[in-house]
């Protein structure tokens, strides 16, 4: 007969097991609710950082918020492999994501000020969030086999460096702690590139990229890309509402679709190929492609504001035009490291052509600054162009079937 302790025990071992080893991840896994609402945390620092963005359209404001999304996004990444990699559905996994979103309010209530006078407290606030995420894979890499432990090593050390850099750089005057960041930033994204090209055949497995972690950066993108309906919400909500101020607002919601049937339709909820380089290429491409999301987000309030202007204000104009084409090209390397890239060559090939000459057209429709509303119909167009090509190639196919069938 069991015994009470015995029975606690168990329960105890079920709610509360060991980090999972490397390359014990399930392959094939459903996104949970943890994972979801952990996400949409994260896109609250984001909007953070957009709206900050919104309000400071300049150089400095991009490098600003460039640097400042970067360290969020791979904040996310991080936490994001390490569940993907080592997490359960216990209350050891809901513990460690709540751990992280109790350090993300502060981090995130410091954000639209992080380059001046809260700046102190978002580098404290990010080192605590490292120092947690190095923590994390420092326990879990105690379960490590032999061939996982050099690897290990590197990344628990490479996070634990972010957190000493961030914490230390409270101490630096605001510009230098900026640049700081942003040096810190490449070098990380640098190292994490350089560590899965180093990767030998048995940590490529399990480092592959998996269903579970396609839908979670797709995902990602979706709630971002709510985030740009929320800015044109914003942006009519604080503007008399005219017949003219509400077709820009509803013809940049259009623009926003346009970066979200460009991303589904080329790129997403697809599997890279099943190497090192396009796994690094896969994931890192992402950050780009956010970031240009978010930041034609932060623009679209501008292009609302001066929905009677004659002519769109400069910076809402290169930010939004700017964004539109990053996230053609982007979406294009992304697609590039797809096992469908080499499969259906026929329409990738033409298809990357299209999108960077839509995207050279999107930076020359920014440089020449018509109204909001023409400024956005012809984003809207340009981003219909290859999926128009796409949609023709498609039925030219199905035309050679049907053709090839009745020959038959």
């Amino acid at each position: 007969m069991t015994s009470r302790h015995e029975r606690w025990a168990r329960l105890g071992r079920q709610l509360w097991q060991p980090p999972r080893a490397h390359g014990e991840q399930p392959r094939e896994r459903v996104v949970g609710p943890l994972e979801l609402f952990y996400d949409l945390v994260v896109v609250v620092l984001v909007a953070q950082a957009g709206h900050h963005f919104a309000e400071h359209l300049t150089w400095h404001g991009l490098g600003e918020f460039a640097v400042v999304f970067a360290l969020v996004w791979i904040a996310w990444l991080n936490g994001s492999l390490h569940h993907e990699l080592h997490g359960h559905e216990d209350a050891r996994g809901r513990s460690m994501f709540l751990l992280q979103i109790l350090v993300l309010v502060p981090l995130g209530a410091s954000i639209p000020e992080a380059g001046g006078a809260r700046g102190v407290e978002f580098a404290v606030s990010a080192g605590v969030l490292f120092t947690v995420l190095a923590v994390l894979w420092l326990l879990a890499s105690r379960g490590d086999s032999p061939e996982f432990r050099r690897s290990s090593t590197l990344f628990v050390t490479g996070t634990a460096v972010c957190a000493a850099v961030l914490a230390a750089s409270a101490a630096l005057p605001a510009d230098l702690r900026v640049l700081t960041w942003g040096l810190l930033v490449v070098a990380y994204l640098v190292g994490f590139a350089v560590m899965i090209g180093m990767a030998t055949p048995v940590q490529a497995v399990a480092l592959s990229v998996t269903d579970a972690l396609i839908e979670r950066f797709g995902l990602f993108i979706i709630i971002v890309l709510g985030e740009t309906v929320t800015a044109v919400v914003g942006g009519l909500s604080h503007e008399p509402t005219t017949a003219l101020t509400l077709a820009v607002g509803l013809v940049a919601v259009v623009v926003g679709f346009g970066a979200w049937w460009t991303y589904f339709d080329f790129a997403g909820q697809r599997q890279p190929r099943p190497t090192r380089t396009s796994t690094a290429q896969w994931m890192l491409v992402h950050l780009p492609l956010t970031a240009a999301v978010a930041a034609m987000g932060a623009a679209m309030v501008g292009l609302v504001e001066h929905a009677h202007d004659s002519r769109t204000p400069a910076a809402t104009a290169w930010v939004l035009c700017g964004g539109a084409a990053l996230v053609l090209c982007a979406t294009m390397v992304l697609a590039a490291s797809l096992r469908v890239w080499r499969l259906d060559r026929g329409l990738y090939r033409p298809l990357a052509r299209t999108c960077a000459a839509a995207a050279v057209l999107c930076v020359a429709v920014g440089a020449a600054r018509p109204a909001p509303l023409v400024l956005g119909l012809a984003l809207v167009l340009l981003f219909a162009i290859p999926w128009g090509l796409a949609v023709a190639y498609r039925l030219s196919r199905e035309e050679q079937s049907a053709a090839a069938g009745s020959g038959s």
